[in-house]
């Protein structure tokens, strides 16, 4: 999963498993997505198409400047500029910066985006993109205030994604679960940090995030800087807002 900094509903619900001690139960399809995340990878990968196959130089430099999060934007008065202040907090999550970009993107998406679309659905989904990309670049701008680089890629919703499934879709007793973990009630903050997986998930997630941060060079970071601030923020936004979001009722 990648956050980049460059320089310059279908809802579907699938039944309950079914079996009886004289029968094997499948395996979960490898994909399996609700529509509304099928339609999203498409857009990701028709823009980068556009982006950078259709696009001249020019043209290419013009919509990354006017599409991508710059920190320095907001360290001006806004009504001293354009309006791309506006929009670019939420536009720079559906821009990547190479295909080894948005191949990691897309199946961090696909593996955590997958059990929240169909839990909360489309109209929810798409507010939720909006409002933790919008999270996850003032994070990054808070740490990197007035810095002239931009922001692009969609992991800091990813990262968001993955902070609302661990309140629900990871049972202690069967680690995580992507295809089912849906059904299962919602855990508190709190109550998600007694569960072991949970905890060791989020732990590791964070060391590899902090190795990036001082420099250290993890598997699949090599495609370009790596914007960990934004993934943190994206995280912490899903976990600690995902309760505002879920039409389930809380476990009791």
């Amino acid at each position: 999963m990648h956050g980049e900094v460059m320089m310059v509903d279908g809802r579907d619900t699938p039944a309950e498993p079914e079996g009886s001690g004289q029968e094997i139960e499948p395996s979960p399809p490898i994909f399996n997505l609700p529509n509304s995340l099928v339609f999203t990878l498409a857009l990701l990968a028709l823009i980068y198409v556009v982006q950078e196959y259709l696009l001249g130089p020019e043209e290419r430099a013009y919509l990354v400047i006017d599409l991508a999060f710059a920190p320095l934007r907001y360290a001006y008065p806004l009504a001293e500029q354009g309006y791309e202040w506006l929009w670019t907090p939420v536009t720079y999550s559906l821009l990547h910066g190479s295909i080894e970009h948005i191949l990691f993107n897309s199946l961090w998406l696909m593996a955590f985006g997958a059990p929240v679309v169909r839990r909360i659905g489309t109209v929810r989904y798409l507010v939720f993109w909006a409002l933790s990309a919008v999270a996850s670049a003032f994070f990054h701008a808070w740490i990197n205030w007035g810095d002239e680089t931009l922001l692009i890629g969609a992991s800091g919703v990813v990262s968001a994604l993955m902070g609302a499934a661990c309140r629900f879709a990871f049972p202690g007793e069967r680690g995580y679960d992507r295809m089912y973990g849906h059904l299962l009630p919602r855990q508190s903050i709190l109550g998600a940090f007694r569960n072991r997986t949970v905890v060791i998930f989020t732990a590791m997630w964070f060391l590899g995030n902090l190795l990036v941060a001082f420099g250290v060079t993890l598997f699949g970071a090599d495609v370009g800087p790596i914007a960990w601030d934004a993934h943190i923020g994206g995280l912490l936004f899903g976990f600690l807002t995902f309760g505002l979001f879920d039409p389930v009722p809380a476990r009791r």
